[in-house]
C-alpha cells in the first residue's frame, strides 16, 4: 500500500495545537499517510507560545509532498506580502500537489496568489482584513472549510481537524475517517458552519434550541420534511426557527437537510448495494437525478463514481 507523503510547513509565530493536527489525525489513518514537518530554512521556529519547535526537515521537503498543509502563525505576522524565504520554501511544490492551509495559512496562499478567483475561507475574525488584502479571492468566511481542488482553505484551529478528516474521508472513505474520528475522540462531521462559533447576543431565558429537532430530522431524512415541519416540531414560527437554526448551526435548515442528506447517500454508496434511485429515496431526494445534482456539487463527481472508487477502495 502506498503511503501519501504529506508535508506540513511551518512558520515563525506558528500556532502549536494547529500545527501538531494534521500528524495527529492522519497519523490515526492505518498507515495510509506520512506526516513530515518542515521549516523554510530547516533550522528551529518561533511559535506564537513560551516555546519554540525544532523540525527534522528544510524546504526540500516540500518537493517529495502529495500534500502540503500550511500551517497558521498569530496574526501579527500576517503580511501582505510573501516573505522572500517563505516564497523560495513554495517553489520547491511540484505542480498540482494538494494544498491545505489552516487558519491564517490561507493568507500565505493567497499573497503567493495562489488562491486568485478561488473559493476560499479563514478564521471569521480576519475576513476583513483578509477581503481588503486579496479582493481578488472570493471569501466565505461561513464554512470550516472549502474544498477548490488542488486548494483546500480551513477556519480557526479545530477546523483544521474537520479538514483533515475530510482528506481522509476524500481519500479513503467515510468508513476510515469515521474510524480515525472515533479513535481521536472528536465528530467525524461537524454540522453547519462558522456562524455558530461566532459571538452572539445572549439568547433570551428559556429560549429553546433546535438540537432536538436536527436529531429528529435525521430520523427522518427519507422523508420530504419542510421548513414548516421543522419549525412544528421545535414549536416556534417558521422566521423564528429559520433564525436560531442559522445562529446555532450556521448554515439555513434547508442547506443543512442537504448537507445531512448528501452524507447519509455517501455513507450508502460505499456500504450497500442499492441503486442510485433506491438510495435517493432512502434519504429524502425525490429522484436519482437530484441525488447525482447533488453529490455532483458537493464534492465534484457522480455517485456512480464515488461508488467506483470507495467500494473498490475497501
Amino acid at each position: 500500500m502506498r503511503r501519501e507523503r504529506v508535508v506540513v510547513l511551518a512558520l515563525d509565530g506558528v500556532y502549536p495545537f494547529e500545527l501538531g493536527i494534521p500528524s495527529r489525525i492522519l497519523g490515526a489513518a492505518d498507515g495510509r499517510y506520512e506526516v513530515l514537518t518542515c521549516s523554510v530554512d530547516g533550522l528551529p521556529v518561533r511559535t506564537n507560545a513560551d516555546f519554540g519547535v525544532t523540525v527534522e526537515h528544510g524546504p526540500e521537503a516540500l518537493a517529495t509532498a502529495d500534500t502540503v498543509v500550511i500551517a497558521p502563525v498569530a496574526p501579527a505576522h500576517l503580511t501582505d506580502e510573501v516573505p522572500g524565504d517563505v516564497l523560495a520554501a513554495l517553489t520547491h511544490i511540484r505542480p498540482g500537489t494538494r494544498i491545505v492551509s489552516i487558519c491564517t495559512g490561507a493568507f500565505v496562499l493567497a499573497a503567493a496568489g495562489l488562491l486568485d478567483g478561488r473559493r476560499a475561507t479563514a478564521h471569521w475574525q480576519v475576513a476583513d482584513r483578509f477581503r481588503r488584502m486579496f479582493p481578488h479571492v472570493d471569501l466565505d468566511p461561513d464554512v470550516l472549510f472549502v474544498d477548490d481542488h488542488p486548494y483546500l482553505t480551513s477556519a480557526g484551529a479545530a477546523s483544521g481537524v474537520d479538514v483533515c478528516l475530510h482528506l481522509v474521508r476524500q481519500d479513503h472513505g467515510s468508513r476510515l475517517a469515521n474510524t480515525v474520528a472515533r479513535r481521536c475522540v472528536v465528530p467525524p462531521f461537524r454540522d453547519g458552519g462558522q456562524a455558530q462559533y461566532i459571538e452572539q447576543p445572549v439568547p433570551e431565558q428559556g429560549a429553546a434550541s433546535t438540537a432536538a429537532t436536527r436529531a429528529w430530522a435525521l430520523e427522518r431524512l427519507g422523508e420530504p420534511l419542510t421548513l414548516t415541519d421543522l419549525a412544528s416540531h421545535a414549536r416556534m414560527s417558521r422566521r423564528t426557527f429559520a433564525r436560531r437554526f442559522n445562529d446555532e448551526v450556521g448554515l439555513s435548515p434547508g442547506r443543512w437537510l442537504i448537507q445531512q442528506r448528501v452524507a447519509r447517500a455517501r455513507h450508502l454508496l460505499e456500504s450497500s448495494a442499492l441503486t442510485v434511485d433506491q438510495i435517493a429515496g432512502r434519504v429524502g431526494f425525490a429522484t436519482g437525478a437530484s441525488l447525482r445534482q447533488h453529490l455532483t456539487a458537493a464534492i465534484g463527481v457522480s455517485p456512480q463514481a464515488y461508488r467506483r472508487t470507495f467500494q473498490t477502495a475497501r
